[in-house]
């Protein structure tokens, strides 16, 4: 399938970066989603639409190292991951030890982990199962949300 074909909404195909979005001059961005197909697809969707995918984390342990090590812009996290902690746990982890912000992608939106997630200062929430255009749409709307914060 060509990603020039579909659109983000606004018209512009996924290849093309939306004006004023670079938040450095390729946003970094690191996925933990427990599902490998999921995350593969997430990787090639935020590929294409210019973000630069600096690492794929299925558990806790693992976004925590990569998010100190890689030090990506953003994180786009799910909730329920391998182990014994979850997404939320290392998004609090993370946000303590390096400031770095998550976009939480989870069919696990409840109020209860809204609550949980809030010391994390979360970028939002992007409910599953979501589409190309609507991954990519959350994705730039963070990326600004970080940019309007460090201006």
């Amino acid at each position: 399938m060509s990603m020039a074909a579909e659109t983000s909404g606004d018209s512009k195909p996924f290849t093309e970066m939306p004006a004023g979005i670079a938040l450095l001059a390729q946003p970094r961005i690191l996925v933990v989603e427990d599902e490998y197909l999921i995350a593969m697809m997430m990787e090639n969707d935020l590929d294409e639409a210019g973000y630069n995918v600096v690492g794929i984390a299925n558990s806790a342990e693992k976004a925590v190292f990569l998010a100190t090590t890689e030090q990506p812009d953003l994180i786009i996290m799910d909730i329920r991951l391998i182990g014994g902690r979850d997404g939320i746990d290392a998004a609090l982890e993370i946000f303590a030890k390096t400031g770095i912000r998550c976009l939480f992608a989870t069919a696990h939106g409840d109020a209860q982990s809204k609550t949980r997630a809030i010391a994390a200062s979360p970028l939002g929430w992007l409910q599953k199962p979501y589409g190309r255009a609507a991954l990519i749409k959350a994705a730039r709307e963070a990326v600004e949300q970080l940019k309007a914060s460090r201006a």
